[in-house]
């Protein structure tokens, strides 16, 4: 079964909440925006913040908690919302399923983004490509575009 690591209630009811808050505002806590996907059950709109990535003149998103349930919701929906403040922007998303290329992205995402994710990653900025390639197959990354 692919990896998922649960958000704690604190992370999901307080943590994400602020987060959201904060990009409804128009304030990026370290890059973050609020992802709104629809919900691949339920068809309703689905909301969490999330690290937009810029690397090698691409965009991505990547899963630091695994297989959670907005990747499941962008892999079936293919597109999605990002916002922030009163900026949206209507993104396509095409999930990058190379494990090869992963590991320079998820890197990449570690520099910006590991003091808040790399207990969910078990490596920290400083991972080697070796490292990197063996937790690639646990994190979904998509390729976004406008």
């Amino acid at each position: 079964m692919p990896k998922y690591d649960k958000p704690s209630f604190l992370s999901k009811s307080i943590g994400n909440v602020m987060i959201m808050l904060l990009t409804r505002l128009g304030i990026s806590a370290g890059g973050a925006n609020t992802l709104t996907v629809k919900g691949r059950k339920s068809g309703e709109p689905r909301s969490v913040p999330v690290n937009p990535l810029d690397h090698e003149g691409a965009r991505y998103l990547v899963a630091p908690r695994g297989n959670t349930e907005w990747v499941r919701n962008l892999r079936a929906a293919g597109e999605g919302e990002l916002r922030l403040g009163s900026k949206r922007e209507t993104i396509k998303a095409t999930e990058v399923l190379d494990n090869a290329a992963k590991p320079a992205i998820i890197g990449a995402y570690l520099q910006n983004w590991s003091n808040v994710t790399k207990e969910w990653f078990g490596v920290d900025e400083n991972a080697t490509p070796v490292e990197l390639a063996k937790i690639a197959p646990d994190h979904p990354v998509f390729r976004i575009t406008s």
